[in-house]
């Protein structure tokens, strides 16, 4: 295939590594951003192994892993009595691979300068409402100039996309915090406590978001999307009570938020396309697959995404059989997931008390029956399916 111009909306994680990897390729890049200036949204994520793979083959897994926070382990108990109803432990797997927590703002950081450093354009402050002709529309009527290539990595609300899925009923306030040193915090373990499936409190080391910056800490705390005007206008103390009173060791974590607006509030929704590929438009990412973060995967489909688009591109002569080859590569992957984590999201965040009652009498001693552990840390590494093998990674 010759080098094609490729207009990318959305300098989110999609879009600067596909812009990266295509520049790279020698395509001629332009990303679009709503902003004036690319900014992180969010708070800290987890890099599964399948993640990381793609950022080791372009080149940043060792600066990123110099910033992050291992992680060996994720783990939770649930109130009353503190029984164990999460244990999931990479080393199940036999393999030297592990969670990489990091800081958003890390990982967007690379991201920007490699895309940068690979010779991409940037047009910013251009809202984006539409597409057509192989060309974007702004929010002020006018157009972008036409391209081969139009890949849609706006998120979970495009509006390049169809609209179908549903919102979900529960969000989560974000906030990332020094780390609580001498606080009994595993440095290498994602920690959550429950109340049935109803609340939901959790701590996430994420490193550093720079080499000389302080380690930090995510502190998330599950809330209903129609309960967050209530949250607000409640006096903070209030809240604090009830998360103290869930987990009294998030205390040093609670004192660091001193107003509403230290804490950012994550919506999510559920929807999968039924085809990623239009006329002349890709979608990547949540644009294309969105869903709770229960299992921690957005950062990573977004990255098996963004590499199985080059790769596609790479080894097809023709556009339009290189489309169909994302899709292919794709699929099977992004199925499996968007299923499985439809099928666990209730378990962990619901109103269903009779589901948590049966997960807490069951998770534990489930968990110790081989090959559960197996199974349950290779979902939770985002292996199931051999997602790398297809895009041409091992």
């Amino acid at each position: 295939m010759g080098k094609l111009s490729i207009g990318i909306a959305g300098a989110g994680i999609a879009g600067l590594a596909v812009a990266q990897l295509l520049a790279r390729a020698g395509h001629r890049v332009v990303v679009f951003d709503q902003w004036q200036t690319p900014v992180p949204v969010g708070s800290g994520l987890v890099l599964q192994p399948v993640g990381l793979k793609v950022l080791e083959a372009m080149g940043l897994g060792a600066d990123l892993t110099a910033l992050g926070a291992r992680i060996d382990r994720l783990f939770g108990r649930a109130a009353p009595d503190d029984r164990v109803v999460l244990d999931v432990r990479y080393e199940a797997l036999n393999t030297p691979g592990r969670g990489l927590a990091v800081h958003r703002a890390a990982l967007f950081s690379l991201l920007l300068k490699g895309a940068h450093d690979a010779g991409c354009g940037f047009d910013t402050g251009k809202p984006i409402t539409g597409a057509g002709e192989r060309r974007f529309v702004f929010k002020d009527g006018r157009t972008s100039a036409a391209f081969d290539l139009l890949v849609d990595a706006t998120g979970v609300r495009s509006a390049l996309a169809p609209r179908m899925g549903k919102d979900l009923a529960f969000g989560a306030l974000w906030a990332s915090l020094p780390w609580p040193e001498d606080s009994g915090f595993d440095p290498h373990t994602l920690e959550q406590r429950y109340k049935a499936a109803r609340r939901m409190v959790g701590v996430l080391p994420i490193g550093r978001k720079d080499p000389v910056a302080p380690l930090q800490a995510a502190f998330f705390w599950s809330l209903k999307q129609a309960d967050y005007a209530a949250w607000r206008a409640q006096p903070l103390a209030v809240w604090k009570a009830k998360v103290l009173s869930l987990w009294p060791q998030v205390s040093p974590l609670l004192a660091a938020i001193q107003d509403h607006d230290d804490l950012v509030f994550a919506r999510y929704a559920h929807k999968t396309l039924v085809d990623p590929v239009g006329r002349g438009l890709v979608h990547i990412g949540d644009s294309y697959h969105s869903t709770s973060p229960q299992l921690g995967q957005g950062a990573n489909m977004a990255l098996l995404d963004a590499f199985a688009l080059s790769t596609a591109l790479t080894r097809q002569p023709n556009l339009e059989v290189a489309l169909g080859e994302y899709a292919r590569m794709r699929a099977a992957h992004v199925r499996l997931y968007q299923w499985a984590s439809y099928l666990l999201t209730p378990v962990y965040q619901s109103d269903w008390d009779g589901l948590a009652a049966l997960r807490d009498h069951v998770a534990a001693p489930l968990m110790q029956v081989w090959p559960v552990p197996l199974v349950l840390a290779g979902l939770v590494a985002g292996q199931i399916g051999a997602p790398l093998r297809g895009i041409g990674l091992r």
